[in-house]
């Protein structure tokens, strides 16, 4: 499987808290996996209110989670957690209620994973409010679910259309894979986030079995065995206001005077000490923890750009921004943000105070830093403008073809003179050392090649219609056509100068074949080869370096690869050769490109075809980019006075000029 890049997350695995404790722009340092989860609550006795002796302690078998994928607050993708990098620190794991420290419930006795989930039997040992309405909900039959509190020490994002198997099924990208973790408590909670199991919950007793109810409260005392029916009617009705008496004073004692609705209702409508206490608990409960409402994460500069590069669908966004921000704009703005909204935004932090875009020109005014200090300036719309443009000006640029990068050199300039390049011939090689130590001067000969960079620009507008029609389109699909300009500018200043070669492969420089036998086969290349094999330097000797490339129009583009790849090549027509084994298999890596065969372009030809040397050893083309730079450069501003909207200009500054020509040799292809 292909393994992306890996989060180191450090977390304290003593004590794991809710997911809603971490950072909410960044990746969670704990997991609140909640998962609806199975249980078994078994034996439900507990100590009987009035003194009596104690029964077996509650039990319970959950599976805490199914080993699936589960959407999780604070991450942009859904999360799995490799039960088998999971460390159980020991089998006695705290059981909790809603990841509260404070709302105790019991313990685990055995904690394990069974065919991909993790299951878990324990008891219900606390003697906690929280405790009692786990028992008493389970019996009145509540589908309680659970969530597994889990400190994240490595997880690894899987790109999406990557696969991996984790505990023991295929899951698929986009999604985060918690590769170690170690487990901290298990709760119960009321909304699992688990789809992929079911709830089910069986009581140890019968309902109505006053012999297993778990909480023996203070209601009408269940008859002794064996004792006989009343039948005096003074009696029974003695026995009924007596129970009445006990009733209600269970009510008030359990309401404590804290909760006069709910005392006041049970006492109305008849409940008895079980419904009532159940009502309290629920009652006194702490809030539902902040998992399930995350706060909404704080808008800088990076969450908008990230906001921006999501809205406009760029490629691999991950390449571009942090993971952090990523998520944070996700939560914000869903996978699109309005060009109005990034603007209204950016004004906002600079202190604008409206909060529509209806006073169009003091949108633009805040956005834009007018008459504001530059120390209050929190959020440059200029700045994100531009970054974003770059990267969508470079994904123009990467979009178009790219051969001429692999048989030129490269050379930086930090000017616009021009330059000169020299070649080292004459007496380069290395002389027997006389006795006397004295070592001998080389030459540096007359061969000179020269080149300079010069400027390409254009400029393009997103105009005031843009805006007011809120097209965030404009800030992504304008720098994508800059980029792509800049890279097909490129390409037809290099290839005219390619193809502009007359004077350059020549026979007199020995590197220019024609004639039917140069047509592209084993034979032309073999000519081609000798050609270029037999090139000379000044003082006559070989030049020692290797043929490397083939370049060829797309017309000759199968027939190359088949050169290049097949390790035996048979012709079936009469009287000819059978050329069972391919001798130039391997040897030359096969460039294509449409420029070659385009009519456009003077000198182009759909047969000729080059063999060149690597530009490392001898170039027969150079391209000199200023300062190094070899992707263009965009800037955007506010329009002119006379002119509403936001301006782009892109520029690339660079020059391309023939070099050495014994670095190739040309075959025309034909006669």
């Amino acid at each position: 499987m292909s393994h992306p890049r890996m989060i180191q997350a450090s977390a304290a695995p003593a004590q794991p808290t809710a997911l809603a404790h971490s950072n909410p722009g960044s990746h969670p340092r704990t997991l609140a996996l909640t998962a609806q989860a199975e249980f078994e609550i078994e034996g439900a006795d507990t100590v009987s209110g009035d003194g009596g002796a104690a029964a077996p302690l509650p039990r319970f078998r959950m599976m805490a989670y199914s080993g699936g994928p589960m959407r999780v607050a604070g991450w942009r993708h859904p999360v799995v957690i490799d039960l088998a990098g999971l460390a159980i620190p020991s089998p006695s794991r705290p059981i909790r209620f809603g990841h509260d420290a404070t709302a105790g419930v019991g313990h685990t006795d055995q904690v394990m994973v069974e065919e991909g989930r993790l299951v878990a039997t324990g008891m219900i040992s606390r003697d906690t409010p929280a405790a009692r309405e786990v028992v008493v909900s389970a019996r009145n039959g509540f589908p309680w679910q659970a969530s597994v509190g889990a400190s994240v020490e490595a997880f690894e994002f899987l790109r999406e259309n990557q696969t991996a198997t984790v505990n023991g099924r295929e899951v698929a990208g986009p999604l985060n894979i918690v590769r170690k973790s170690t487990l901290g408590e298990i709760s119960f909670v009321d909304l699992g986030a688990d789809g992929s199991t079911s709830a089910t919950i069986a009581a140890g007793a019968a309902a109505g079995d006053d012999a297993s109810d778990p909480v023996q409260g203070a209601g009408t005392p269940a008859p002794e065995a064996n004792q006989p029916a009343i039948t005096d009617p003074v009696q029974t009705m003695r026995q009924q206001i007596a129970a009445e008496s006990e009733r209600i004073a269970a009510v008030r004692r359990l309401c404590a005077g804290q909760h006069p609705e709910i005392e006041a209702r049970s006492i109305r409508e008849g409940w008895d000490a079980t419904k009532t206490e159940l009502e309290v608990l629920r009652a006194s409960r702490p809030k539902a923890p902040a998992i399930h409402a995350p706060a909404a994460p704080a808008v800088n500069q990076r969450v908008l750009e990230a906001a921006c590069v999501l809205s406009g669908r760029l490629t691999t966004p991950e390449r571009h921004c942090a993971e952090q921000d990523l998520e944070a704009a996700t939560r914000a703005f869903g996978q699109s943000i309005g060009l109005q909204e990034l603007l209204l935004h950016a004004a906002w932090a600079n202190g604008y105070t409206g909060r529509t875009f209806r006073d169009w020109h003091g949108v633009m005014d805040a956005a834009f830093g007018r008459g504001i200090e530059a120390s209050n300036s929190t959020i440059s719309i200029g700045g994100i403008l531009s970054n974003v443009a770059n990267k969508f000006l470079l994904e123009g640029f990467f979009s178009v073809e790219r051969t001429w990068r692999n048989i030129t050199a490269v050379r930086s300039v930090t000017d616009f003179k021009a330059v000169t390049s020299y070649r080292l011939t004459g007496n380069d090689q290395y002389e027997r050392i006389a006795p006397g130590g004295e070592i001998k001067h080389g030459t540096l000969g007359e061969e000179t090649y020269t080149n300079r960079a010069e400027t390409y620009g254009l400029m393009l507008s997103i105009d005031r219609t843009d805006i007011i029609n809120d097209d965030l389109g404009a800030i992504t699909s304008v720098p994508r056509k800059l980029g792509a300009g800049s890279g097909k500018t490129i390409n037809d200043i290099f290839w005219k100068t390619f193809l502009a070669n007359s004077g350059f492969y020549t026979a007199g420089n020995n590197n220019y074949l024609a004639g039917a036998d140069t047509a592209l086969s084993i034979d032309g290349l073999t000519k081609a080869e000798v050609a270029f094999m037999d090139q000379v330097d000044s003082d006559g000797k070989p030049l020692g370096v290797m043929p490397q490339v083939l370049l060829v129009p797309t017309a000759l583009s199968a027939l190359g690869s088949q050169l290049f790849k097949s390790m035996e090549l048979r012709d079936n027509t009469s009287s000819a050769k059978y050329p069972v084994t391919n001798p130039h298999q391997g040897k030359f890596r096969v460039e294509v490109s449409r420029y070659l065969g385009n009519a456009a372009y003077p000198g182009q030809s759909s047969k000729a075809w080059y063999m060149l040397a690597s530009p490392a050893d001898l170039p027969v083309i150079e391209v000199a980019f200023l300062n190094g730079q070899e992707a263009p450069t965009i800037e955007t501003a506010e329009q002119s006075f006379n002119r509403l909207g936001i301006q782009m200009r892109g520029y690339h500054d660079f020059g391309v000029a023939l070099q050495d020509p014994r670095g190739g040799v040309k075959s025309k292809g034909e006669a």
